[in-house]
C-alpha cells in the first residue's frame, strides 16, 4: 500500500512541478497542380494568465482587455480569485497583436504559438477545401478526407514550475518538436478555377437562379481541374454561428446532390445503343411529336414533331422519340448494363466524403414506359460528378475514369507518401467513342449547343432541360438547365458541365441558360493554354429577328429556319405568345431563339 501511495503522490507531485506547454504542429499545405497555395498556414497566439505569477492584476486586466477585446472585469475577477493555476484569455490572436503583447513582458502573462488556416483566394473552392474546427481538425471537404495526412503530430515543451505555476528558469526542460503535416498537391488549376467562379457568379445573377454549379474534369484521367457553385461563402469568413447555413453552403452539390439530367443523359443511351449494335449512322426514325408506350402518351419537346430523321439529326434535334426508340430496342438489361458501366447507380470513388450513388429504378421493376423515359433522361437521378465522368468515358476513347482531387501527397522533406494511380477499364470501343464525338460536335455546330461554340475551335456537347419534382409531382415552372461540353472535339482534354437550378429570368432551356457560359470558359482555356485554332474563323453574319408573335408554332418555326435561326419551344400552346429575343433585334445568324406558346 505504501508503494502504491508513493507512486500516486509522486505522479501528483510531478503534475504540480512540471507544466506542459503544447506545441501545435503546422497543418500540411494544400496546393494546386502548379504549386499555388490554396490553403496555407498563418501564425496565431493563445494568451494565458497564471494568477500566481501576476504582480499587478489591474494592469494586466487593463492591457489584455484593451488589446484582445475581452471583458476587463471578468478577467480581473478570475486573476484575483486564484482559483485556478492558469487562465486561457484568448485563442487565435493574430501574429502582430501577439508579438506586441510579448514585448510588454507582463509578469504572469504567457503565450503559446499555434497556426490557423490562411487562404490566398478565400472565395475559391469553399465546398472542395472544407474547413477545420477550433482545434485544427479537418471537418469536411479535402480537410476532412485527408485529415490524417494534413494534421501532423503536436510537440511538447515541459518546464519545471514553482508552487505558483511560474517557470523555474534554472529548472529542467524537456522539448519534443512538432512534426508538420504532409502537403497535398491537388489536380486543381487555380486559373481554371477563376474562370469557373466567374461563370457561376455571372449565371447566378443573369438568370436569377436558386443555384449554379460548374466543374471542369480532365477527359483522360477524371482529374478535377476546377469546381465552383453558388450560393457559397468565404473560406476565411465561415458562418459558424449559423449551423443551418453552414451545413447548406458547405455541402458540395456536385458530389452529394442528385438531379434529373434530362437530355444530357441521351449521350449514354446513344453510346450504349451504338455499342450494342441496335443503331447505326444510317438508321432512320420518325417523330410525330409523341410516342404511346404502355398506353401512355409521352411527348417530344417539339410537340409538332421532327418528322423523318437519321441518328445524327435525332441527336442534333434532341428528339425524345428517337431516344425512346433506342431504349426500347435495347431493352432493360442491355440499357442497364450500359448505364452501369458508365457508373450510374454507384459511387464514382471520388476522394470526398458523402458521395451519392444517384438513383436508378431496380431493373426487375422497370416497365416499358419507364424504359422509354430513362432513354431521354427522366426517371433517373445522377450527380454532376457522375455525369461528367461518364461523358469523359464516352469521348476519351472509351476508358472509364475515377474523378479525383488529389494528385499526390508529400512529406515536408519532399518524400512522396501517396500518388493517385488508376488504370481505367475500357467500357466502350474506340469506334463508338469516335462516332459519339462526331454526333456531339454536330450538336454544337448545328443544334441546340450553338451558343457554346467558339470561333476557330471544335467543341462537342449536349444540352439538358429537366423539370423538377416536389412531393412526387412535377413542380410547375421549376427546371434544372444544363450543358455538358468537351474540347478539343477530336482529342478532348477537358469536359465541362454546368447546371443552373431554377432560372427565373425569362428562359430555362440549357441551350440558352447554360451553354453560353461553357463556351466562354472554353474560350478562356484556349487562350490560357495557348491552344491554336483548328478551323477557319468566319466573318460574323447577322440577321434581324423576325416578327413571330401571333403565328402558329409551325409557321414560326418555318420562318425562323428560313432566316437561319435555330428555335427552342417553351409551352404546349398552338400560337406563339412571345419570343426571346424580341422582333427587330439584330442577332447572329444561326443563333438560338426561344418561342413561348
Amino acid at each position: 500500500m505504501q508503494i502504491v501511495s508513493g507512486r500516486q503522490y509522486s505522479a501528483r507531485a510531478a503534475e504540480q512541478w512540471y507544466r506542459d506547454l503544447p506545441l501545435d504542429a503546422k497543418r500540411g499545405v494544400i496546393y494546386d497542380k502548379s504549386g499555388n497555395v490554396i490553403a496555407g498556414n498563418m501564425t496565431v497566439y493563445t494568451v494565458y494568465v497564471r494568477p500566481g505569477s501576476v504582480k499587478d492584476a489591474r494592469n494586466v486586466a487593463d492591457v489584455l482587455s484593451e488589446r484582445l477585446n475581452v471583458d476587463r472585469d471578468k478577467l480581473l475577477q478570475k486573476i484575483e480569485r486564484h482559483s485556478v493555476s492558469e487562465i486561457t484569455v484568448k485563442r487565435g490572436v493574430d501574429e502582430a497583436t501577439g508579438k506586441a503583447l510579448m514585448e510588454l513582458k507582463l509578469p504572469g502573462v504567457y503565450f503559446s504559438v499555434g497556426y490557423t488556416r490562411s487562404y490566398p483566394h478565400p472565395e475559391y473552392l469553399a465546398q472542395v477545401v472544407g474547413f477545420t474546427n477550433i482545434d485544427g481538425d479537418g471537418q469536411n471537404g479535402l480537410e476532412g478526407y485527408y485529415d490524417k495526412y494534413l494534421k501532423g503530430v503536436d510537440g511538447q515543451y515541459l518546464v519545471q514550475s514553482d508552487n505558483r505555476g511560474g517557470e523555474i528558469t534554472s529548472g529542467e526542460r524537456y522539448y519534443v518538436p512538432p512534426i508538420q503535416g504532409a502537403d497535398i498537391i491537388t489536380t486543381v488549376d487555380i486559373n481554371l478555377q477563376a474562370f469557373c467562379e466567374e461563370a457561376v457568379s455571372q449565371a447566378t445573377m443573369e438568370w436569377q437562379a436558386k443555384g449554379v454549379t460548374m466543374l471542369i474534369m480532365e477527359a483522360d484521367s477524371g482529374a478535377i481541374a476546377a469546381m465552383a457553385q453558388s450560393p457559397s461563402y468565404l473560406l476565411d469568413d465561415l458562418p459558424r454561428d449559423d449551423v443551418e447555413m453552414l451545413n447548406a453552403y458547405s455541402k458540395n452539390k456536385m458530389i452529394v446532390d442528385v438531379y434529373e439530367p434530362g437530355s444530357t443523359f441521351k449521350i449514354f443511351t446513344t453510346a450504349t445503343a451504338i455499342e450494342k449494335g441496335v443503331v447505326t449512322s444510317a438508321s432512320r426514325f420518325y417523330c410525330p411529336g409523341y410516342r404511346i408506350v404502355d398506353g401512355q402518351r409521352i411527348r417530344c419537346w417539339r410537340t409538332i414533331g421532327h418528322g423523318s430523321q437519321n441518328l445524327a439529326e435525332g441527336v442534333q434535334n434532341s428528339c425524345n422519340c428517337v431516344f425512346m426508340d433506342l431504349a426500347l430496342k435495347l431493352g432493360t438489361d442491355n440499357l442497364y448494363d450500359g448505364l452501369n458501366k458508365f457508373g450510374f447507380g454507384s459511387k464514382t470513388g471520388i476522394d470526398f466524403f458523402g458521395e451519392s450513388s444517384g438513383i436508378m429504378m431496380k431493373r426487375d421493376g422497370v416497365k416499358n414506359v419507364d424504359l422509354a423515359r430513362i432513354g431521354f433522361g427522366q426517371a433517373v437521378a445522377v450527380t454532376p460528378v457522375q455525369l461528367a465522368a461518364g461523358v469523359c468515358a464516352v469521348v476519351n476513347g472509351g476508358k472509364k475514369v475515377t474523378p479525383h482531387f488529389v494528385d499526390r501527397i508529400e512529406s515536408v522533406d519532399g518524400r512522396e507518401i501517396y500518388r493517385f494511380t488508376d488504370i481505367g477499364q475500357q467500357i466502350l470501343s474506340a469506334e463508338t467513342s469516335s462516332l459519339m464525338r462526331e454526333l456531339l460536335l454536330n450538336v454544337v455546330n448545328n443544334g441546340g449547343g450553338k451558343k457554346a461554340a467558339v470561333e476557330g475551335y471544335e467543341i462537342g456537347g449536349k444540352t439538358g432541360t429537366a423539370q423538377k419534382y416536389e412531393n412526387g409531382a412535377i413542380a410547375s415552372g421549376k427546371y434544372v438547365s444544363s450543358f455538358v461540353g468537351f474540347a478539343p472535339a477530336d482529342d478532348p482534354k477537358y469536359v465541362i458541365l454546368m447546371t443552373v437550378d431554377e432560372p427565373t429570368a425569362g428562359a430555362y432551356y440549357g441551350s440558352i441558360v447554360a451553354a453560353p457560359y461553357v463556351g466562354r470558359v472554353f474560350s478562356k482555356i484556349f487562350y490560357y493554354e495557348q491552344i491554336e485554332p483548328t478551323t477557319p474563323i468566319k466573318e460574323e453574319e447577322y440577321v434581324v429577328m423576325p416578327q413571330l408573335e401571333g403565328l402558329s408554332v409551325g409557321e414560326a418555326l418555318s420562318i425562323a429556319q428560313k432566316t437561319g435561326l435555330y428555335c427552342e419551344c417553351a409551352g404546349e400552346g398552338a400560337i406563339v405568345q412571345s419570343t426571346l429575343p424580341i422582333a427587330g433585334e439584330k442577332i447572329k445568324k444561326g443563333d438560338i431563339v426561344l418561342l413561348r406558346s
